[in-house]
C-alpha cells in the first residue's frame, strides 16, 4: 500500500510553455461537455445522449511570479494561445489553447501578486511526474 504525499501550496506552480511563471495558492477547474440528445420518430424519450466537445475553466488564486518570470518580463496580460500547467507532486496536468477572460492584480511594494486570473482552455492532457 502506497502513501501518496498531500500537495502543499509549494508543490502548486503554474508553467507557461515550459516557463516556471508563478507558484499558486489555489485553483480550481471547471471542466464542460456540451452533449445533445438523439431523438428519434415516435419515440417519447430520446434515444441516446452524444457527447460533445470539452472546454476548461482554470480559475487561479494568489499567483507569485518567479525570478524569471520578473527577469524575462512575462506578463499575462501579453500572453495569447499559451499551454499551461498545474504541477503537483504526483502528475502534471496541463491545459492547451489557453486565453485568459480575467485577470485581478493587487499591488504591494517589492510584490507582485496576481490576485485571480481566470483561463479558458481547449483541452486538457494528464501526465504522470
Amino acid at each position: 500500500m502506497s502513501i501518496n504525499k498531500l500537495p502543499t501550496t509549494a508543490d502548486i506552480y503554474l508553467e507557461v510553455n515550459g516557463v516556471k511563471v508563478a507558484v499558486v495558492q489555489s485553483y480550481k477547474v471547471t471542466a464542460v461537455s456540451s452533449s445533445r440528445v438523439v431523438e428519434a420518430f415516435g419515440e417519447k424519450e430520446p434515444v441516446a445522449t452524444i457527447r460533445g466537445q470539452n472546454s476548461y475553466t482554470i480559475e487561479l488564486t494568489r499567483l507569485y511570479a518567479t525570478d524569471v518570470a520578473i527577469r524575462d518580463g512575462i506578463s499575462f496580460h501579453d500572453l495569447e494561445n499559451f499551454s499551461l500547467a498545474v504541477c503537483k507532486p504526483d502528475r502534471s496536468i496541463i491545459y492547451y489553447g489557453c486565453q485568459w477572460s480575467a485577470l485581478e492584480e493587487s499591488a504591494e511594494v517589492g510584490g507582485m501578486v496576481l490576485e485571480r486570473a481566470v483561463i479558458c482552455a481547449s483541452h486538457r492532457v494528464e501526465a504522470p511526474n
